[in-house]
């Protein structure tokens, strides 16, 4: 089954979904308030195989907690996989666990940036910057 974390990855999801000729359920990183107070939507069955979708992982905080909640259901995730991750270091000790793969990262979209002179040097650097310390701007 294919997994999407509520609301990110949902068309991801539903194409791979499609694409693979598989259920499609969704999980929220917190019960509802209200109505059935369901954190996951969708027939999932206990022991059942699933793969989570996620669009962007920055600190994996809300990957975890789906996943977190579908382990909670004694469900099987094999893993995560993102469109894209930071690659932060929050998110490297998030899924230290959990099996994660993604289609890029931001070192390739600096590398790629640069490349094609979309960014300078002086841009890059700053770039990396954040990237070693995401709050150092922010303190600035």
């Amino acid at each position: 089954m294919i997994v999407r974390v509520a609301t990110g990855g949902l068309p991801q999801a539903a194409l791979v979904a499609e694409g693979l000729n598989l259920p499609l359920a969704y999980v929220r990183t917190e019960k509802k308030s209200h109505g059935k107070t369901n954190q996951v939507e969708g027939r999932i069955e206990k022991n059942q195989k699933v793969v989570v979708i996620e669009d962007l992982i920055s600190t994996g905080g809300s990957s975890i907690k789906a996943v977190d909640a579908l382990k909670a259901m004694d469900i099987d995730v094999l893993g995560v996989v993102a469109v894209f991750t930071y690659n932060l270091a929050q998110a490297k000790e998030a899924f230290k666990d959990v099996a994660l793969s993604t289609l890029s990262d931001y070192e390739t979209l600096i590398k790629v940036a640069n490349q094609e002179h979309y960014i300078e040097k002086e841009d890059q650097d700053i770039l990396l910057q954040w990237h070693r310390d995401p709050f150092i701007l922010m303190e600035k």
